[in-house]
């Protein structure tokens, strides 16, 4: 075998079915031989959209993510992907070529020092310097990436490694020239000597033979301790996050349990949707009043980040429990009375398990419910509102309303997705992907590219910024050419909002935040794809509908909503 054939042989053994990639002489043999043995290659238009569907791929199948980039510049475009999979704990490999062994530091095309600028992101950077090693090294990816706290490894496999050994021999013996000084003979016997070194092994058909990722277990005494500390609360708390999901194939399982355990719960990042869209046990409004009133609170797979103001949401009478796979982020801002190191999921099972009946605390969750209704009467009103254009709180409740029961929803931007936080309702568990941790903008594209290949059979609603949407807006071209019917809706008010809002209002001044109402919507007809643009709001249910019609006949389509400014998330800047 050949060293890209030896990777997709390892791919196909550890079930991957999709590579995401931008095309480079660096990787080619391993994108020909993983086509040739049935693993879709879908190509995108910037290397960051590769690892961002591989992330999404990860987060959806519960199997790490696989995205193939070239040498330089190809790794380097790559890194705020990577360092989004890795802040938000998602496994992802990452194969990226190199520049030959022996031309490394001399100066070869697109050649760097890799290993020094992808450390910092990943969990594991694994240099590959022999043919043999290519597959094993593939492996060991696959198992760091998926072990304990997921994230990202990167693997790089120089270009001298993966094409056919004959035809590495002929490329150094080129290389060393015919002549028949000393130094020439010299060069002739170290690159030959070089050659050797590089094929040891190679004859060899690779071992192939994939172990499952760790999961790691809460211990029985902290799980002990949690449960008498549930048991006694009045006003107990669930915040339920992304790591809990890490085990998606047992969501459903996880949702059993939340609703099991009878405890009032808000769902954050990929945890949106695990109990459907209106389960009684799941508040959305208010959390901070909730946390700041709760005498236990649960954080399963939750740090103490900004998100929650670096653990002040909680009050310092009440009893913190820390599930996560991560002591640090268990301990991040806040030590917890009580700490469950291991899975969030698993913990989530056992609490259910140790509490049968659940905890019965009807007048705490009907004040909670209170609140959220008072919340969802005035986002009513704010979307019963009339302007020039549309009511982004309309456009939003509409699409609620309208997208189907196995809709996946990406979000990526600032203040149109923040909104749509509030008001769209995931129909299922791994139904929402956002970026995570790192608030990333520009991951929409890939995000969506992966739901919608991983799940055919369901809409992918892209929710996009017009801000967020100039990251991506040329991946509608991959969507066309791979058949892939996302629909994105972009919010289009012609800035920068979020940043604006509290800009000028400290600044005095919009420098840099205002955009145009640029016709997104032919950029993405000029790629092949569906354009509609929405003026008033009461154009929006028919253009809704027609995006459903068009998605569902196989073609991507992309809604341009002319928006009128609101001041619903006045405040609402992060530090």
């Amino acid at each position: 075998m050949s060293g890209g054939e030896r990777v997709a042989e390892a791919l196909r053994a550890h079930g991957t079915t999709v590579v995401f990639t931008l095309c480079g002489g660096h990787i080619s043999p391993i994108l020909a031989a993983a086509k040739a043995r049935g693993i879709r290659i879908v190509d995108t238009r910037h290397e960051a959209t590769a690892v961002f569907a591989a992330d999404a791929h990860a987060r959806l199948t519960g199997t790490p993510g696989v995205a193939a980039v070239t040498a330089g510049p190809g790794v380097t475009n790559a890194i705020t992907a990577l360092k989004n999979a890795q802040l938000a704990q998602s496994p992802v490999v990452l194969l990226g070529g190199a520049a030959p062994t022996a031309l490394q530091g001399r100066g070869a095309l697109q050649d760097i020092d890799q290993r020094a600028l992808v450390a910092p992101h990943v969990k594991q950077v694994l240099r590959v310097r022999r043919v043999a090693d290519l597959a094993p090294a593939v492996a060991a990816a696959f198992r760091a990436a998926a072990d304990g706290v997921p994230g990202p490894v990167f693997v790089e496999t120089p270009v001298d490694l993966l094409y056919d050994g004959q035809l590495i021999r002929q490329w150094y013996a080129d290389a060393a020239g015919k002549g028949t000084t000393l130094p020439d003979r010299a060069l002739r016997w170290y690159l030959r000597r070089h050659a050797d070194r590089l094929l040891a092994g190679g004859d060899a058909p690779p071992r192939l033979a994939p172990s499952p990722p760790d999961a790691p277990q809460p211990g029985d005494a902290s799980i002990a301790k949690a449960a008498d500390a549930l048991a006694i609360a009045e006003r107990p708390l669930l915040v339920v996050g992304s790591q809990a999901l890490v085990r998606s194939r047992e969501a459903g399982a996880l949702a059993a349990a939340v609703g099991a355990l009878g405890v009032p719960v808000y769902l954050s990042g990929m945890a949106r949707g695990l109990l459907g869209p209106a389960h009684p046990l799941q508040m959305r409004h208010a959390r901070r009043d909730a946390l700041r009133d709760a005498d236990c609170v649960l954080l399963a797979g939750v740090p103490c980040d900004f998100r929650l103001d670096y653990g002040k949401h909680v009050r310092r009478g009440a009893t913190l429990i820390a599930a996560n796979r991560s002591r640090r982020d268990a301990r991040l801002n806040r030590r917890p009375a009580i700490e469950a190191i291991g899975d969030a999921g698993a913990t989530l099972r056992a609490l259910a398990h140790r509490l049968p009946g659940g905890l019965q605390r009807p007048e705490w969750i009907a004040r909670l419910r209170d609140r959220d209704a008072a919340r969802e009467a005035e986002i009513d009103r704010q979307a019963a509102a009339r302007g020039e254009r549309v009511n982004p709180i309309a456009l939003l409740r509409e699409l609620d309303r309208a997208m189907g029961d196995g809709a996946t929803v990406v979000a990526d931007g600032g203040d149109f997705v923040a909104t749509a936080s509030y008001v769209l309702r995931p129909r299922a568990p791994l139904a929402w992907l956002d970026p995570g941790a790192f608030g990333t903008l520009g991951v929409g594209a890939g995000f969506a590219l992966a739901a919608q290949l991983a799940r055919p059979a369901g809409e992918t609603w892209l929710v996009w910024g017009d801000g967020a949407c100039g990251f991506g807006l040329a991946e509608f071209d991959t969507f066309v050419r791979h058949d892939v019917p996302v629909i994105a809706l972009v919010g289009n008010d012609a800035g920068w909002t979020q940043i604006a809002r509290e800009q000028v209002k400290l600044l005095g001044d919009d420098v840099a935040t205002a955009l145009a109402r640029t016709d997104y919507q032919r950029v993405a007809e000029g790629f092949g794809a569906a354009g509609l643009l929405v003026r008033r709001t009461d154009e929006v249910a028919d253009a809704l509908v027609q995006a459903r019609a068009l998605a569902r006949a196989g073609r991507s389509v992309l809604v341009n909503a002319w928006l009128d400014r609101t001041d619903f998330r006045e405040g609402s800047i992060s530090m």
